[in-house]
């Protein structure tokens, strides 16, 4: 139970640490880290592309967005071919764009 003597300076002092971190640009627990974008593009490509076997090559975070760049093999009327992709993920874990090209 809240009581205002006692728990004001508390409620004031937490809503003044939330503000000066929004301010800052930094997120609560709701951001996204490496492993789950990893995890996000992996997936994706593996229902899109029809195979098991994904190979990335890097992931960096430009302007709060994960961007996920390696290659995957593709079946081209019965020949083997590798394929780059790079796939763009928000914060949210949503992906934003998706580029392939044959190497």
């Amino acid at each position: 139970m809240l009581t205002f003597a006692n728990d004001f300076s508390f409620i004031t002092f937490n809503a003044v640490i939330c503000a000066s971190k929004r301010a800052k640009g930094e997120t609560e627990m709701n951001a996204i880290v490496e492993k789950d974008v990893q995890q996000i593009a992996v997936e994706f490509l593996k229902t899109r592309k029809n195979t098991e076997k994904i190979d990335i090559s890097s992931i960096e975070q430009r302007g709060g967005l994960w961007i996920i760049r390696g290659t995957c093999p593709i079946d081209l009327e019965g020949h083997p071919w590798a394929e780059k992709f790079e796939v763009i993920i928000d914060n949210k874990g949503n992906i934003k764009s998706t580029e392939f090209s044959l190497l």
